[in-house]
């Protein structure tokens, strides 16, 4: 652990088997996160409450994991990337990304698919309903 990390309440952070298990300067720790063997997390990064990191994963420097997020091991997620609350990664992630969802993907296509997702039913009953039109038209030919 390097300087002006802080680990909250009930946060576990395992040694490493081999090699080592790094949190760099500066990094938050909410509570009630998991920290897996050989973890290395990047400078500056912040990760709330009940996260959690597997083993041999790679956080970049200056980057945001919400709550209940999830990184699987052997994965490297770049530089300045956020990964919003209750994502599950993985696989690694570029620099910069901006990712929702499990698996996660890009935060704009997620908020546009959620939108969609919540109108499903009401968009299902116009198909039906269209379709019951086109088969009534189709007959009257």
């Amino acid at each position: 652990m390097e300087d002006d990390v802080e680990i909250g309440a009930n946060t576990t952070v395992d040694r490493a088997t081999m090699g080592t298990t790094l949190i760099s300067r500066g990094v938050k720790l909410d509570n009630q996160i998991q920290i897996a063997h050989n973890v290395t997390i990047g400078e500056n990064t912040v990760m709330a409450a009940q996260s959690g990191v597997a083993g041999s994963a790679k956080i970049g420097r200056n980057c945001m994991i919400g709550g209940q997020a999830g990184i699987v091991g052997h994965i490297t997620i770049g530089n300045y990337c956020q990964i919003g609350s209750a994502s599950g990664a993985s696989r690694s992630i570029p620099d910069g990304s901006v990712m929702m969802g499990n698996p996660p993907f890009d935060a704009a296509r997620f908020r546009r698919a959620n939108a969609v997702f919540r109108n499903l039913g009401d968009l299902a009953a116009k198909v039906n309903r269209l379709e019951k039109e086109i088969a009534k038209l189709k007959e009257e030919q």
